[in-house]
């Protein structure tokens, strides 16, 4: 399972609890209303937050692995020019 569906799933839960909770609470519907958008707010800032430091991590294992390949095809290709100067 991917970081990314761990994340969404944890923040999805944690979104439904506060909605559930919010609503069943015995206060005011505006003081409900608040608080649902103020803790959706810091949930989606956590969301983005997180899927940004995914999406760093993944450009630079992108980056490494085309440095990898790269070196590969400069050593396979080596390789090949002196197979083909021996013939």
């Amino acid at each position: 399972m991917s970081t990314n569906k761990i994340i969404l799933g944890i923040v999805t839960a944690a979104v439904a609890g506060a909605v559930i909770g919010l609503l069943l609470a015995p206060e005011d519907s505006k003081k409900t209303i608040k608080k649902l958008k103020k803790k959706t707010n810091e949930l989606a800032g956590d969301l983005i937050a997180a899927l940004e430091k995914s999406k760093a991590k993944a450009a630079e294992a992108a980056d490494q692995l085309k440095k990898e390949g790269e070196a590969y095809a400069e050593e396979y290709a080596g390789a090949a020019r002196e197979q083909v100067g021996n013939i």
